[in-house]
């Protein structure tokens, strides 16, 4: 399939500046915002990792089903 280490890299990436984020907000007393920032923070690594499994089953769907 050949993927890089790339997509690794950018969901630690937006798991290191999160929790700067989130520590940041939870010191200045706004623990909401800092909740709504990780919920944000996750549904977007979310749609990440759901872009590269998409394309693995279209690459199984492709070899079991014999389609170009």
């Amino acid at each position: 399939m050949g993927y890089d280490v790339s997509l690794i890299f950018q969901i630690a990436g937006v798991g290191i500046v999160v929790a700067m984020i989130h520590t940041v907000l939870k010191a200045m007393g706004k623990e909401e915002i800092a909740n709504w920032v990780t919920l944000i923070a996750f549904v977007v690594v979310l749609y990440m990792v759901a872009t590269v499994v998409d394309d693995l089953f279209q690459k199984i769907r492709s070899v079991f089903l014999f389609q170009g």
